[in-house]
This record gives C-alpha cells, sequence and structure tokens, in this order.
C-alpha cells in the first residue's frame, strides 16, 4: 500500500481551504442556531456530564421531545470551540474545514487500498471539492459527519492491518478498531455502520471470496462434506468479535434513548405516515433522487421536507421508472463485484460498500427519520461514488485514443465542482440567504417561506416576514407551524384581531382533547406553543384572565410533561394574585426541569409577592448557582439584600450589583443601586461616583438626581446640591421633595427666603394639602417677621394634619411671640426686626432615598421564544417603588430649624 506524500497532503489542503475560505465569513444558521446558539451545554458552567445525559441539541434524552441524537463527542468539539472563541462563528467554521481536510487525507488512504496511485488521487480531489459536501462542511452542525467519518475511515484502516503476514489474527488493530467504531458513533450514529465496512473487506477483499464460492463453501459446511479451512475460521472468528463488539454497542445506544425513536411530524417526513403503497414507493424513489444528487449537485436545498417531493402513490407514476433504472444499473454493479474476483471487482465491492451501508440508517427503508432528503447525509457515501468515478477514469485512461479525454473531463469536473461549491457557501452567509436560496429550486415546501419570514422577523422587517407566512399557509393550509407564524407576526404588528384569528386557526387544526388519552406520540411540542401563544396574547386584556388560564390548563393536559405551559401559568396566577397557585405551577415546573435558572428565578418573585424575603432569596441564589451571569437573578437578589437592611449583606450585594453592571454596562439602574449601598455603608465617594455614572447613562434620572443632592446635603455640602436639583427639576418639575429639599437649602444656606418661598409656593400649586411645603413655607412667613400670616398658615397647616404634634408645637412658639411682642408694644409685622436674629425657629425638612426600580419578572412564551417582562423606568413605576419600599430605606437624620421665642 502506498503511502501518502506531503505534497499530496499539501495539494488536498490546499484545494479544501481554497473551496472552503469564503465559509470564515458565514454565520450560524438553520440547525447551528438550536445546535449551538440555544444550546447550553456548551457554556463552561454546564457540568461536562451533561453532555452524555442530553441528545445533540442540549435536550435531556429522558424527555419525550428528545431528538434522541446522541453525538456527545461532536458537542464536546463545540463546547472546546465556546471556550476559546466563544460564539464566534469563524472559529467553528474554521475547525470544519481543517477537519475536512483531515478526512480527505484518510480517505485517499483507503483509496490507496483498491486503486492505483493516480487514480486514488483523483478520487480523493472529486471528494474534497464535490459540492455536496457544502452543508457538512459549511454548515457547523455537520461537524457530526467530519468527525464521524474521521473516525470511520481510521477504524476501516485499523481493520486491514488485523491479518498478520503468515494470516494469523493480530488482536490489537481490531480492539483498536472496536474503539474507533464507538468514537465514531457517539460523533453520529451512522458511524457504526463501518462494521458492515469491515465485513464486506474481509470476506471479498482480504479472503478473496466471490459470492459463489462463498455460497459454495457454506452448503459444503452444512452438508458436512467438508469443514472450514483455517483461515476462514480465523476470518469467522474475527467477524464474530466485531459484530458482537457492534450489538453491544447497539444495545447501549437503545438504552441511552430508553427505547424510544423521536417524535416527527407528518410535515417532517410526509411519507412516513403514509399507507402502503404510498410509503415504500416514495422511499423507494428516494434513492435515484439522492444517486442524482451526487451524480449532479447543480439543484441543492438546505431542506428537502414537507412538499418538496411530493408523494409517489400509484405504481403508474413515471417515477417509478428512475427507481427502476436506479435498481438496475445498482444490480449490474453488484453483480458484477460478487461474481469476479479480479482488482476492479474488489474496487467495485467496496465502492459500493461505502454507497449503501452508511446511507442505510437514513434511508428510511427500515425506519422512518426525520427528513426526506438531507445533502449532509451524502457526504460518507459520496466516497464510495467518487472511488466509482475515478475507477471508470481509470479503465477509461488506460485505452490510449481516450486518455487525453478521461483527462479534460476530469479536469472539468473538478474546475465544475470546485465553482459550484465555492459559490454554494454563500448560501450559507446567513439564514436569509440560505432559504432564499432553497427557494429558488423549491416553491412547494411551506417550512422554507416559514424559514425566510423567520429571517426577517429577526431583521424586525415584521410586514415583509407576513407575506412569506402567509404564503407558507397557501402553500401547506395545514402546517399548524405556519399559523402560529402569521399570528404571531400580526401580534408584532399590533394587530391583535387578526393575530387571535391567527392561532385560532392553528388550534383548530390541532387534535381535539379526549379525555384520559395521551398526545405525546400525536402532536409535536412546538406545536403546543399554540396554546401558550393565544392565552399570552388573550391575558393582555385583564377580562380574559381566566380563559388564558384554561388555555394553559388545556395544553398541560394534551401534554403533563409541558413545561412551558406550567412557567406560563404561574406567571398569569401571578398576575391574578393566585400566588398559591403560582407557587405550585413553577415547583411542579421544577419537578420536569431543575436545572432550569430561569425556573428558579420565577419562584422567587413568587416568595417576594408572598412576603417571604428568606425563602425568595433562596430561589435567587439556586437560579444564580445554576446560571451565576443570570442578570437578572443578580439583579433582584442583590436588590432583596439591600432591602432588608441588614449590613451582613451588603458586601454580597454589592458584589452581585458589580457582576450585574459587567453583564449590563448600559444600565444606570445597576449603578444607582452601588450608589444607595455606598450610602448606606457612609462610604459617600464612591456613592457619589455610582451616582454620577447612573446619572451619565440616563439623563434625568430622577431617584439618582435627588439622592446625589441628597448626599450632598448630609455631606455639608449644600451648593453642589443645588444644580443637580435644579437638573432634576429640570426633568421633573413635579418632584415635591426635590423641591423641598432646594427650598429647605436655599433658607438656611444661602439665606434666599425669596427662593425658598417660590419652592414652598409652588409645592401647594401642585398639591394644596401638602403639609410639609404648606409648613414650611409657614417658617417663612416667620423669617420674613410676619407673624399674623405665619400664625394663620400654621393654622391652615394644623387644619390639614391634626395629629401632627410639630405643627402644633410650632402655633405655639408663634403665638407666644406675638403675646411677648404685644406685650413689650411691638408691631407684629416686618417693620421691625429686632430681637429676630436671636430666634431659632423650626422647620421639618423632607428627605428621600429612592430605591432602583426592580420590576418583577416571569417568563412568557411566544413561538418557543422566552419574553422576560423587563425593568419599568417610568416616573409612576419610581414612584411605587417609592411607596412599597419606604420602610428598607435609608432614612437621614430630618433637618429643623427649632423656632422658639426670646
Amino acid at each position: 500500500m502506498a503511502v501518502v506524500s506531503w505534497k499530496e497532503i499539501l495539494l488536498l489542503s490546499g484545494l479544501v481551504v481554497g473551496c472552503y475560505w469564503n465559509s470564515l465569513s458565514c454565520g450560524f444558521v438553520f440547525d447551528d442556531v438550536s445546535a449551538i446558539l440555544d444550546n447550553k451545554d456548551l457554556r463552561p458552567s454546564t457540568p461536562i456530564h451533561n453532555l452524555f445525559l442530553n441528545d445533540f441539541w442540549g435536550t435531556p434524552m429522558a424527555e419525550e421531545r428528545s431528538h434522541k441524537s446522541y453525538r456527545p463527542l461532536t458537542v464536546l468539539t463545540f463546547r472546546l470551540n465556546y471556550l476559546f472563541s466563544e460564539l464566534s462563528a469563524a472559529s467553528y467554521h474554521l475547525l470544519n474545514v481543517i477537519l475536512h481536510a483531515v478526512v480527505c487525507v484518510l480517505f485517499l488512504r483507503v483509496c490507496r487500498l483498491f486503486l492505483d496511485k493516480t487514480s486514488s488521487l483523483v478520487a480523493a480531489l472529486l471528494f474534497a471539492v464535490h459540492p455536496i459536501h457544502t452543508e457538512a462542511v459549511t454548515g457547523v452542525v455537520g461537524r457530526a459527519e467530519l468527525l464521524s467519518s474521521i473516525f470511520l475511515l481510521a477504524a476501516f484502516l485499523a481493520y486491514t492491518k488485523s491479518t498478520g503476514p503468515d494470516h494469523s489474527i493480530v488482536w490489537p488493530p481490531i480492539a483498536l478498531t472496536v474503539v474507533l467504531v464507538a468514537a465514531a458513533t457517539l460523533c453520529k450514529e451512522q458511524g457504526i455502520t463501518v462494521v458492515g465496512v469491515c465485513c464486506v473487506y474481509e470476506i471479498f477483499v482480504a479472503q478473496g471470496f466471490t459470492l459463489p464460492m462463498l455460497v459454495d463453501t457454506i452448503w459444503q459446511v452444512l452438508q458436512g462434506k467438508d469443514g472450514f479451512p483455517y483461515a476462514v475460521l480465523q476470518t469467522l472468528l474475527k467477524l464474530i468479535v466485531l459484530v458482537i463488539s457492534t450489538l453491544l454497542l447497539v444495545i447501549i445506544r437503545v438504552q441511552v434513548i430508553q427505547s424510544q425513536l423521536p417524535v416527527f411530524t407528518r410535515f417532517d417526513n410526509p411519507a412516513a405516515v403514509s399507507t402502503t403503497p404510498t410509503r415504500q414507493l416514495t422511499f423507494n424513489y428516494l434513492l435515484p433522487v439522492n444517486a442524482w444528487l451526487l451524480l449532479n449537485p447543480s439543484e441543492l436545498c438546505c431542506d428537502w421536507t414537507m412538499g418538496t417531493i411530493p408523494l409517489v402513490e400509484s405504481l403508474v407514476d413515471l417515477r417509478n421508472l428512475a427507481t427502476l433504472v436506479f435498481y438496475i444499473f445498482l444490480g449490474l454493479l453488484a453483480y458484477h463485484s460478487l461474481r469476479y474476483r479480479h482488482s476492479s471487482a474488489k474496487t467495485v465491492i467496496m465502492a459500493l460498500s461505502l454507497i449503501v451501508l452508511p446511507f442505510i440508517p437514513a434511508s428510511n427503508l427500515f425506519f422512518p427519520v426525520g427528513f426526506v432528503v438531507a445533502e449532509r447525509v451524502l457526504y460518507v457515501p459520496s466516497m464510495g461514488f467518487c472511488v466509482l468515478v475515478a475507477h471508470g477514469f481509470k479503465m477509461i485512461s488506460h485505452k490510449g485514443q481516450l486518455k487525453k479525454i478521461s483527462w479534460l473531463m476530469i479536469g472539468v469536473l473538478l474546475t465544475t465542482y470546485t465553482v459550484k461549491t465555492f459559490h454554494r457557501n454563500w448560501d450559507w452567509e446567513s439564514e436569509y440567504t440560505l432559504f432564499t436560496s432553497a427557494l429558488k429550486v423549491n416553491k412547494n415546501n411551506a417550512k422554507l417561506w416559514n424559514n425566510v419570514g423567520h429571517a426577517l422577523e429577526n431583521q424586525n422587517n415584521y410586514a415583509k416576514a407576513l407575506r412569506y407566512f402567509l404564503q407558507a399557509t397557501r402553500v401547506q393550509p395545514d402546517d399548524i407551524g405556519a399559523h402560529m407564524n402569521v399570528g404571531r407576526t400580526y401580534k408584532n404588528l399590533n394587530k391583535s384581531k387578526e393575530a387571535e384569528e391567527a392561532y385560532l386557526v392553528a388550534k383548530s387544526l390541532m387534535p381535539q382533547v379526549i379525555p384520559g388519552k395521551k398526545y405525546a406520540t400525536r402532536v409535536a411540542p412546538n406545536h403546543l406553543n399554540v396554546y401558550i401563544n393565544l392565552a399570552n396574547l388573550i391575558r393582555a386584556n385583564d377580562s380574559r384572565l381566566e380563559e388564558a388560564d384554561q388555555l394553559y390548563r388545556q395544553a398541560i393536559s394534551m401534554r403533563p410533561d409541558f413545561k412551558q405551559a406550567y412557567i406560563s401559568r404561574g406567571e398569569l396566577l401571578l398576575k391574578m394574585n393566585k400566588l398559591t397557585e403560582a407557587r405550585d405551577a413553577y415547583l411542579r415546573a421544577l419537578e420536569l426541569d431543575r436545572t432550569n435558572a430561569d425556573l428558579w428565578y420565577n419562584l422567587a418573585i413568587v416568595y417576594i409577592e408572598m412576603k417571604d424575603p428568606s425563602e425568595a432569596l433562596k430561589n435567587f441564589n439556586h437560579a444564580l448557582e445554576l446560571n451565576p451571569r443570570h442578570k437578572l437573578a443578580l439583579f433582584n437578589s442583590a436588590l432583596l439584600m439591600q432591602e432588608s437592611g441588614e449590613p451582613k449583606f451588603w458586601p454580597e450585594a454589592n458584589r452581585r450589583f458589580l457582576t450585574y453592571v459587567e453583564e449590563e454596562p448600559d444600565d444606570a439602574n445597576g449603578y444607582f443601586n452601588l450608589g444607595m449601598l455606598a450610602m448606606d455603608a457612609n462610604e459617600n465617594a464612591a456613592a457619589e461616583r455610582w451616582m454620577r455614572k447612573a446619572i451619565g447613562l440616563q439623563a434625568g434620572f430622577r431617584s439618582a438626581l435627588f439622592n446625589l443632592a441628597l448626599l450632598y446635603s448630609q455631606s455639608k455640602r449644600e451648593v453642589d446640591a443645588l444644580p443637580v436639583l435644579d437638573e432634576l427639576l429640570h426633568h421633573h418639575p413635579e418632584h415635591i421633595k426635590g423641591l423641598i429639599l432646594k427650598g429647605d437649602i436655599l433658607m438656611n444656606h444661602k439665606k434666599d427666603t425669596r427662593g425658598a418661598k417660590a419652592c414652598f409656593e409652588r409645592i401647594l400649586r401642585m398639591d394644596p394639602t401638602n403639609v410639609q411645603g404648606k409648613h414650611n413655607l409657614c417658617v417663612v412667613y416667620f423669617e420674613e417677621r410676619d407673624l399674623p400670616r405665619a400664625e394663620r398658615c400654621l393654622e391652615e397647616t394644623l387644619d390639614l394634619a391634626p395629629n401632627e404634634e410639630y405643627v402644633r408645637r410650632h402655633l405655639n412658639i408663634v403665638r407666644s411671640k406675638m403675646a411677648a411682642m404685644s406685650a413689650a408694644g411691638q408691631p407684629l409685622s416686618s417693620a421691625t426686626t429686632e430681637g429676630v436674629g436671636d430666634e431659632k425657629n423650626e422647620r421639618k425638612s423632607s428627605t428621600e432615598s429612592v430605591r432602583g426600580v426592580g420590576v418583577d419578572q416571569s417568563k412568557s412564551l411566544d413561538n418557543s421564544q422566552s419574553d422576560k417582562r423587563t425593568k419599568g423606568k417610568s416616573t409612576k413605576d419610581i414612584k411605587d417603588i417609592e411607596k412599597k419600599r419606604a420602610a428598607a430605606l435609608k432614612r437621614l437624620e430630618e433637618i429643623e430649624r427649632i423656632l422658639s421665642g426670646d
């Protein structure tokens, strides 16, 4: 066997890079979104053992909605990518290109077993540039094919070394083969099919049997005329070991999926739910369709489900001719390869084994799969196709008059494939380019129309997205998902009536609820979201909350393990103030998924509403154990610690707020609350810095401006407080406590009674019953030496607040002063100032300490997407929070100027 030279490795690698370098500019598209962006198993915070408990998409294998695709080694490589570059798509694509180059080199090494040096290189070059591979190489999820192929080829190469020079068994290569088969299977399920390839190689290549010889040998043994030759017995022993090992792998694999096949809908694979003979005719017709894609990959499509390939419903359908021709051609090749012992026959039988055996799991012939045609599953079968083409090239090129033509044809084929592959990569640049390119090939697939709509929806182009979703409903009127998409888009366009109508159409297409009937095998899990979406829509109307609750309960009745229904129902019950039921809903959801940080967070919110802060904090902590950077849990748990008034919690609250602002550096609330914590700890410099940061991010931040002014006032920096109060009152002219503080500073520190008087009068114009403003205006009258007016003012204030002792005390002081002045014959008006400088006046001054806005947030769902309520920052919200949290806020010492007589 000729080895692979460095020049050949460089040639293959260079060709791969030349074909696929533009894939580095592509993003995450189609299935990449679920496998990479939405897969928590990639995150370092997820325990590594979860990779061996969950499927390829991060869903626990135990859950019925799991796809049952068990590929932990592939996910491990995604995790390594994330470790080095997080979600930088270029690094994922780069690794795919490198892996494809490795496969090409290994494939060349395999080809050297059956082809000469030139022909094997032609096969490898053809494989390197074949356009059918773009989905496997440029699509990140195609890494499963790449990794599985590496281990598959390595396992085969290891097995070829299992026979010694004296035809004895060499066991280490067989043991290595078993290990490599297991690794290939843990990358993708079809990896196990290499065992069949090894068996074909052993029988028809290594031992040189033809089918007639094999049948004759078995017949002789069965008749007892002759025993097995020693060489045959050794071969049989090797194969038995290999097959038993394979059976063990199959048993383990079945145990992993818990003996359950994944649930697919009729839209994924229409033929799978069709009756006989439609199912058989269609599945057999798909074989020549796949063969044609290998031979002529001019029209490639990322999705072949739904109506892409119409069902073959009759024997007289002309497409059956294609099936017949395919089987005739395959039969002739098999006849040629199994009947003769020459090298050409061995090459053909190995090519056929590479085409047929790895394709069997995806063929639908033995069990249904979740697709009609998938280009990436042709990655390994294309190896056999390339061997056949190279073998044909070898046969033609050895005929002198056809040698130049054969080289010309190969050159044209390689050039055409290379150009097609390069241009096909651009289709994978974004979801929009991918799905619009697919629509050029096939307009009868509603899923493609839906996916273009999703791409436009992600760009917030809802009007254009709606047109694609509506077209999807016309192409496939019974597509529940398409009607759900229409409803969601109408909702985004604020057309609630049309949205509800679309959701109702989708709901009408669902199976009707039958008491005691389970729907786990009848309804796709994502279709049940129609109940969630409809309920989320109508619960905006407070008069329809019970109707929304009924929809949630209906979804739960159809799937008792429907976690999102419990989550959304918990939010609704919280809104309905049914706190105990809301808690129970979240606890039930946690029974289904205790690793969901959002669930623990939502449960904490319920406990806050139930006035149980200790339990709330425990649940916040659970959420942060699962996701240490859960932004809402960080913010609200820190806020809860801050409001507890317990200094022992302040350091941890400060740490969580700091982590929060790392995650949300543009959210002024985080910096504001850091400032409030610093004020609590009397760290005035830090408090000032955080408040300034909050105000810089959010101009006119009401609470931050007031508390900064209060901080200055408390720190004897009243002059610095005035410009801050002016800015506050510019943005919020109705801020009464700001006016009171400003008036107090003007009166006490600037001796500006006129300015103070204007502040208090402005308060009373807004709120004539404001006791503080009224009282302080009375003090201004006293400062102006207008005692009669001060007396009348205090009497009016006492009428407003008859239980305020300080008002009554101040009124008595004024009256005593007036009596003393009258007895002394002094005027009671401002005409005299004698003795006034010795008086100490008392005025009630308000202080205010405002917390950051932390609105309770719960999860809701619309089309499988989480929609958390954001922290409200309106003036009304801030006022409400001030009232609710007042008892836990920092209280500054009230400033009073004591009114007293001589």
